[in-house]
């Protein structure tokens, strides 16, 4: 590590220290060339990983809009902030642990369907409805046929 101070490349680590959470490591450091102390600090490097839209459009994936979307559909819905943290970290570490580099919003969308289907059945449904973009009562009707069948199974 570079010193501030006088620009040396070597130093040692006086004391080493995690942060609260622990995602970050606080380092004090000590020149060996000048003798003054500085401070760094050493964070996980994340990859950043594309959501491929269906219309082909790409962005960075943020867990904030899965999250966003998990709410609304949990709107007025007795599932704690909890178990949508809990959710949308499931499906984080999914992705991140999928090591792709682009993942499409499909995907994404059947995650979070998946996860809802276990929590709330009707934010499951009030997600499916948007998600699925269902035009009329009888595509409606069919996603709870099958949901309906399949918790009897």
């Amino acid at each position: 590590m570079k010193c501030m101070f006088c620009g040396c490349i070597e130093s040692k680590v006086v004391d080493s220290r995690s942060t609260e959470d622990g995602t970050i490591i606080r380092r004090r450091r000590e020149c060996l060339q000048c003798g003054k102390r500085f401070t760094t600090y050493e964070t996980v490097e994340n990859t950043p990983i594309l959501v491929v839209k269906s219309s082909g459009a790409r962005q960075v994936f943020d867990p904030n809009k899965v999250k966003s979307g998990i709410i609304k559909a949990c709107e007025k819905r007795p599932v704690s902030m909890a178990k949508i943290d809990a959710l949308v970290e499931s499906i984080q570490k999914k992705i991140y642990n999928s090591l792709a580099q682009e993942i499409q919003s499909k995907e994404i969308g059947e995650m979070v369907m998946e996860g809802l289907k276990e929590i709330d059945e009707v934010a499951y449904v009030r997600f499916a409805s948007v998600y699925r973009s269902f035009t009329d009562i009888s595509s409606f009707m069919s996603e709870l046929q099958k949901m309906v069948k399949n918790k009897g199974e």
